[in-house]
């Protein structure tokens, strides 16, 4: 089976209803898995290397988070080569994806993907998370591989406008110990974990969704 072939059953198999209109979904990500695949093999963006098996471990985990996350505004706190946000954009155009990559090789090549595909709901920032600010409410703070879960919300916490309840931080996680889990406290609070069944990858994968509680006077 080709490469659109596997994009095109994994997508299926995640049974989601895709907001895409216009180039269908299964091209526009062979095309992206191809780009990282070339920019790979100088500027080292993620340690997999074949687009096979890129589909699944960082697609289709990708992909996996959409039914519990909100938009409109999103941000992607540590992108690296535009994971998850480039997939939840491609997904969702009628949502706005902020990539956030300090990483200037990586920055520069998720300015590439933008512009390559055509993607307008991206915006790409290529700035420490720490120096960035936002004037606009934030529906969802969304990591991979950046940090753990203490460190996540104290670098991002000033994203997120005061006694405002209904945004979220969410951690994609393969395991998350207990340990880390204590390192969330008042005024947050973990809201749920979920388990993620991801098409094509065997590996334990969940997401740690996380809430401010109000200030109540």
């Amino acid at each position: 089976m080709n490469l659109l072939a596997q994009i095109t059953q994994s997508l299926r198999a995640l049974g989601y209803d895709f907001m895409r209109q216009g180039k269908p979904l299964d091209e526009l990500i062979q095309q992206y898995l191809l780009r990282i695949e070339k920019w790979n093999r100088i500027h080292n963006l993620t340690a997999v290397r074949n687009p096979q098996d890129m589909l699944y471990q960082h697609i289709m985990d990708s992909l996996a988070v959409l039914p519990h996350i909100s938009g409109p505004q999103i941000v992607d706190v540590g992108s690296g080569a535009g994971l998850p946000g480039i997939p939840i954009a491609l997904a969702r155009p009628d949502w706005q994806v902020s990539l956030v990559e300090s990483n200037q090789k990586k920055a520069s090549f998720l300015q590439q993907v933008k512009i390559e595909l055509a993607l307008q709901n991206i915006t790409v920032i290529a700035k420490r998370i720490e120096d960035v600010r936002v004037d606009y409410k934030v529906d969802t703070i969304i990591t991979r591989a950046f940090s753990d879960l203490g460190e996540f919300i104290q670098l991002t916490q000033s994203l997120i406008a005061e006694n405002n309840d209904s945004s979220r931080w969410v951690a994609m996680k393969a395991n998350c110990s207990d340990d880390e889990l204590r390192q969330i406290h008042a005024p947050f609070s973990i809201e749920k974990s979920v388990l993620l069944t991801v098409p094509g990858l065997s590996a334990a994968r969940q997401l740690i969704i996380i809430k401010k509680l109000a200030i109540v006077d």
